[in-house]
């Protein structure tokens, strides 16, 4: 038997590992109290799109985590994460990559049973950015006002007596990817590139891939551009140029249907003020004022020395997702209410809505360009290529979607209030980094036969990893659309939205058609 001794030192052997246990897990809560509110709210929603490293806290920024004063407990808590609340889907498309989770298919994006995919089409937005220069200098000119207005700030504006702007060379970073913090728009980019090779591996092994390089496409933006380039080190490696050439398109007007940015190109967009591009402003001044009132009200209260006009009120709010692009968090997330950030959501769907997507006659014919030029591809089959990757802009994501009438609305959104029942959601459909997939799918024609022959081929839309189906075209395995049927819908849509040149005000010798979209 055991000595007493002996005892006694394995039970303080216990003791002390215990205390060692109780002490780590109380370190882990101080020290990443947000990792684990997100890693709760994933585990109960599974849509918040963590980091990619083990805490958040090993993201160290010096205007996150260090040289401040105590950090005041939130105001109006709309960047507080809960279980019910992540701000991040609500930003409009100014913040960082959340995966679609309204909408979307049950089962997730594994291919259904018995297919597989042969071909891949991708259009994809940029990876997160620092500001326009037009909005940054909107942003530039507001803090610039807070601090000529000599006073110290109470209230929910009460962080910014220590606050410093989340751009530290504005004329180099403004219109450039982000290149820090959990979610910069040079580590989102190529953690897609590794994600979507780890998903389409096989399309890039025989008998599938060409001999000669495979082609990307790329608008002629420096932000576009980057994204490209990042991407494919992620999918093809970092000697990628030895697999892979990008091909750079002109954002230029001259290039008439063969762009990847038609709203360049369509003369009639930019010159028709009452339909064209300035729509999406002017719907979107309207409707913000039915909500900004009620902030300016409570900040003058707070703070009386100062008086903001919308457009200040509104850069507070695109402030809220371009510093989390920087620093990982923002302040100005707080500064307002979870329910004016559902109206800020709002505000940047009309914006969209009205500027290139179904509330503009410009809009679907705009979008019918790559469409029609993917859809040869998808008839054509494996031997025209397997991998397809665009690169562009949200207002080139938006006028595609239109054309296929993705998310079709009753009535256009209104702008005297919330359509709390909309399908039209920019924040999860062109966030920074958003993306749309089309995938070719081959399936038996006898899903349970495996001795049949005989394959069917469909057509899987996958938005930031959410498998939506297309309206009126669901019947394949998975909700996916048969290909002949899918064929069919573009060609009725083009129909029905007319020819680009002529709906654009461009001559017969303008170019119509998309003609370098090939491998």
């Amino acid at each position: 038997m055991p000595s007493i001794g002996s005892r006694l030192a394995v039970f303080s052997t216990l003791i002390a590992l215990l205390a060692i246990i109780l002490y780590i897990s109380a370190w882990r809560n101080e020290l990443f109290p947000l990792h684990n509110i997100l890693c709760a709210a994933h585990a109960s929603h599974d849509y918040i799109s963590n980091p990619h490293s083990a805490s958040w806290k090993s993201w160290w920024h010096p205007q996150r985590t260090s040289g401040q004063p105590a950090i005041p407990a939130p105001k109006q808590g709309g960047g507080v994460f809960s279980k019910d609340w992540n701000i991040l889907y609500h930003l409009g498309g100014n913040g960082p990559w959340v995966e679609k989770v309204d909408g979307v298919v049950e089962g997730g994006i594994e291919v259904p049973e018995g297919c597989s995919v042969d071909q891949v089409h991708m259009m994809s937005r940029h990876s997160e950015r620092y500001p326009t220069v037009k909005a940054g200098t909107r942003m530039l000119n507001l803090m610039q006002k807070m601090k000529d207005a000599g006073i110290t700030y109470e209230g929910d504006l009460q962080f910014f007596n220590y606050w410093e702007f989340f751009s530290t060379d504005p004329q180099a970073q403004f219109e450039h990817l982000t290149t820090t913090g959990p979610f910069s728009g040079t580590l989102g980019a190529f953690t897609t590139g590794v994600k979507l090779r780890t998903r389409y591996h096989n399309l890039l092994s025989p008998p599938l891939s060409h001999s000669r390089k495979t082609s990307l496409w790329a608008s002629d933006c420096p932000r576009v551009i980057d994204t490209a380039r990042y991407f494919s080190a992620g999918f093809f490696g970092l000697n990628w140029n030895d697999t892979a050439t990008l091909h750079i398109i002109p954002e230029t007007a001259q290039l008439g249907g063969d762009t990847l940015t038609p709203g360049d190109t369509c003369l009639a967009y930019l010159t028709d003020k009452e339909e064209g591009h300035d729509k999406g402003a002017v719907m979107l001044a309207k409707y913000r004022r039915t909500y900004l009132s009620a902030v300016r009200e409570r900040l003058l209260k707070q703070n009386p020395g100062i008086n903001f006009m919308d457009d200040e009120i509104y850069a507070m709010q695109e402030m809220c997702g371009f510093e989390i692009t920087v620093r990982g968090s923002s302040h100005w997330c707080d500064v307002f209410t979870q329910q004016e950030f559902l109206s800020f959501e709002y505000a940047r769907d009309v914006i969209h809505y009205y500027r290139s997507g179904p509330g503009t006659r410009y809009g679907g014919v705009m979008g019918l360009l790559w469409l029609n030029a993917m859809v040869k591809l998808l008839v054509e089959g494996p031997s025209a290529g397997p991998l397809f990757f665009s690169f562009v802009h949200d207002g080139d994501i938006v006028p595609m979607l239109t054309a296929l009438d993705l998310f079709p609305d009753k009535n256009h959104l209104p702008i005297t209030h919330i359509a709390h029942d909309r399908k039209w959601r920019t924040s999860q459909v062109s966030p920074m980094s958003g993306r749309v997939i089309f995938e070719r799918l081959t399936c038996p024609s006898q899903p349970y036969d495996t001795a049949s022959t005989s394959n069917e081929t469909f057509v899987r839309v996958n938005i930031n990893d959410g498998i939506v189906a297309i309206p009126g075209c669901a019947s394949g395995p998975g909700h996916s659309c048969p290909l002949s049927e899918f064929e069919a819908r573009v060609a009725m849509r083009g129909r029905e939205l007319g020819d680009f040149r002529e709906r654009c005000g461009l001559g017969r010798e303008a170019p119509g058609r998309i003609s370098f979209l090939h491998q």
